[in-house]
């Protein structure tokens, strides 16, 4: 038989619909969006980095030559 007294001493309210909802959105999951986030904002800050240290080689080359030039005459 059900002892109703231990099944009262056992039971819990269960959150309303509000409740619930403000404790799942309170949690700092990680998901699936914020990772892609990451991952586009990582690489295209490695981007940048990169561009910027071609463009800073290639400028090196350019002004290189020049000195030589120089040298020569």
């Amino acid at each position: 038989m059900i002892n109703f007294e231990e099944e009262l001493k056992k039971f819990h309210l269960s959150l309303e619909v509000e409740d619930a909802e403000e404790a799942i959105y309170n949690q700092d999951l990680t998901d699936m969006a914020d990772i892609l986030v990451k991952m586009i904002s990582d690489v295209s800050r490695e981007a940048y980095e990169n561009s910027q240290a071609a463009q800073a080689q290639n400028q090196a080359q350019e002004e290189s030559p020049a000195k030589d030039d120089k040298k020569e005459e």
